[in-house]
């Protein structure tokens, strides 16, 4: 369902001050981030808020065995995850396998597929627990909490509703219709666990937007700026902590703290405990700023403690900051996205926004359609299509891509000099770039018979053995590569070359994505096969073996042998209507209006007058293009 997040972190904000409540970090609602989440509950803790997300059927048993909830709110019902089910009625139904021993089940009426299935899966006995209560809303009355009007003024949504009879009223600072729903289901959250309307309506108004990441941006003097100033607890600090320690291109990591707001332990134990996790991640500098974390500042081994963010920033500028990687850090009231401001790179107008979680969304897509063991090369080439290489290389690491694919060597070398371990292919090896290919532990690949000459010639004299190179083969596309009647030359070749060993033999197809060229494709890979058992009976050791790229994952994929090339699937693009409806954007480009003006017919725009105005118009120019200069 959607908005599932939203309403987590709302819940937290509008209960955080009444009970100890531990919640599920961001997104964290899969197979692997709902345990981790659980994990952290202890004796402390009054109320967790949990979020469960599934992609395909079977998965949210396994999820209610571990939340184990008592309360239940089903959201809506929207196309995310849709190609995992049958229909989007299988959909409600194993969603619903969530709530099966719950006391409480919370929803909107007005979905129809979701109130019938509710009624019918009750009357047929479905819920294991015979006790549970059903709590609905809708703006269609005869529910428990009916939605009288709903409008908006000067930015604000004020909501009337009848609770037991009785008139009830909030007021939200959003006005989009997603926001409206997710703080109804809020509301009737509350009213159903017993508080009061007026501690409902304060809170309600100062609910404030949910930043659905940590945002990763270019900081002054060279730093990495990691901005996630909107909350602040033990849990989310851990995983902000981790996400620190994989900026690798920095030797110092820097925390920027604000006090935790959070209920059930003393001061001294919750800060004691803030210090034994920053310890245990290896953190050079803290900054501290507000009045508890000053109070225990003895707990730390640093006396950079300020009262309140104004104190930090009349006291601290950019400068004081020189390549590191920076965590900002904070409780919403601190307002750290000043210090944001500070330290963050002066922006263009025009950005290009990296979506991390998307991509890596898209990787697990994908790896959800190989057979077990096949491995995943990345192509990062053309700085990752522009998306920055090291920021991508460096969260595919992470995540464990086996093999990472560049353009040229200098590309490879500006990953290996960040901190990038992965293999990495080379794609177009230039001469004069071999030798820093060995030195940076690069793998070139190697496509002709005067290529790899020179290749040999210039690594003879090095005391490497066994340097890899990738060997590839010409099986239709026709440009680059060896035929099938050039293998007997290229055999001879490497065995004069013994410090050369071969690491895999690929292959590009032509039209994996196009099913009226799937004959030829057919074609491809059995030549592909012919051309490397031939490799395979020469060689007394074995390669691997690699030709499906992003098009062929899923439509070739009994051709998925030893690895796959990912590249633009990655980024959220794929031709396939196999795979397209689980993909996730990753980039999006924003810019801002320049100007406005308005014209007439008979005006032209533009040079050579080539925009010819027929009727009155009002155009807009944008701040980009031409290097910006338009």
């Amino acid at each position: 369902s959607n908005g599932k997040t939203i309403i987590k972190e709302w819940l937290y904000q509008l209960l955080y001050h009444q009970v100890n409540v531990l919640r599920s970090p961001r997104s964290f609602n899969s197979q692997i981030g709902v345990p981790l989440s659980v994990w952290e509950l202890n004796e402390t803790h009054e109320l967790g808020v949990f979020e469960a997300g599934i992609s395909t059927t079977a998965e949210m048993a396994h999820l209610e065995a571990v939340i184990q909830p008592t309360i239940g709110i089903f959201g809506n019902i929207g196309q995310a995850h849709q190609a995992g089910f049958r229909d989007m009625r299988q959909k409600v139904l194993e969603k619903l396998k969530l709530f099966n021993n719950c006391q409480t089940l919370i929803y909107c009426k007005d979905y129809g597929l979701i109130e019938e299935a509710v009624q019918s899966q009750l009357q047929e006995g479905f819920f294991d627990n015979d006790d549970l209560t059903l709590y609905s809303w809708s703006k269609q009355g005869n529910a428990d909490l009916e939605i009288g009007s709903v409008h908006q003024d000067q930015g604000i949504t004020h909501i009337k509703g009848f609770w037991k009879e009785e008139q009830q009223e909030i007021a939200i600072p959003f006005t989009d219709p997603a926001s409206i729903e997710n703080a109804i289901h809020c509301w009737l959250t509350l009213l159903v666990m017993g508080y009061e309307g007026a501690m409902i309506q304060e809170g309600m108004e100062a609910l404030s937007p949910v930043r659905m990441r940590m945002e990763m941006k270019n900081g002054v003097n060279g730093c990495t700026l990691i901005n996630d100033s909107y909350n602040s607890d033990l849990l989310s600090i851990d995983n902000a902590l981790d996400f620190l320690n994989q900026q690798s291109q920095h030797s110092k990591r820097t925390v920027i703290l604000s006090d935790i707001l959070q209920a059930g332990m003393s001061e001294k134990e919750l800060y004691h405990e803030v210090a034994r996790v920053l310890e245990s991640k290896a953190i050079d500098r803290l900054i501290g700023i507000g009045p508890a974390i000053n109070r225990n500042h003895e707990f730390f081994n640093t006396n950079e403690f300020f009262n309140s963010t104004e104190d930090f920033l009349n006291g601290y500028g950019p400068n004081d900051f020189q390549n590191e990687a920076i965590l900002i850090k904070g409780a919403r009231k601190f307002h750290f996205e000043d210090i944001s401001k500070l330290l963050q790179q002066k922006a263009h107008q025009t950005l290009l926004e990296i979506n991390l979680e998307a991509m890596i969304h898209n990787l697990n897509v994908y790896r959800s359609y190989l057979k077990p063991g096949t491995k995943v090369m990345v192509m990062v080439k053309a700085f990752a299509y522009g998306s920055g290489s090291y920021e991508i290389a460096n969260i595919l690491q992470f995540h464990k891509a086996d093999y990472l694919a560049v353009a040229y060597a200098d590309e490879g070398i500006h990953l290996r000099e960040a901190g990038i371990q992965l293999p990495i292919m080379v794609m177009n090896p230039e001469e004069e770039s071999f030798e820093r290919i060995v030195a940076y532990k690069l793998e070139p690949e190697v496509y002709s018979i005067r290529q790899l000459e020179q290749f040999a010639k210039a690594t003879a004299s090095t005391q490497a053995n066994e340097i890899p190179v990738h060997i590839k083969l010409d099986t239709g596309m026709h440009r680059l590569g060896f035929t099938e009647d050039e293998l007997p030359a290229l055999l001879s070749t490497l065995e004069k070359a013994s410090q050369i060993k071969i690491k895999s033999a690929f292959s590009h197809l032509v039209a994996s994505d196009e099913p009226q060229e799937d004959d030829f494709t057919q074609k491809q890979i059995d030549a592909f096969e012919r051309m490397v058992d031939t490799l395979q009976n020469y060689l007394e050791e074995d390669f691997l073996k690699h030709i499906l790229n992003t098009g062929g994952i899923v439509r070739h994929s009994k051709a998925q042998y030893d690895m796959v090339r990912l590249g633009l699937g990655i980024y959220g693009i794929d031709t396939t209507s196999h795979v397209a409806a689980p993909l996730r954007t990753v980039s999006t480009l924003k810019t801002t209006v320049a100007q406005l003006k308005h014209l007439k017919p008979g005006d032209t725009v533009g040079y050579g007058r080539a925009g010819k105005i027929t009727k009155t118009t009002t155009i807009a120019t944008l701040s980009i293009g031409y290097a910006d200069g338009y």
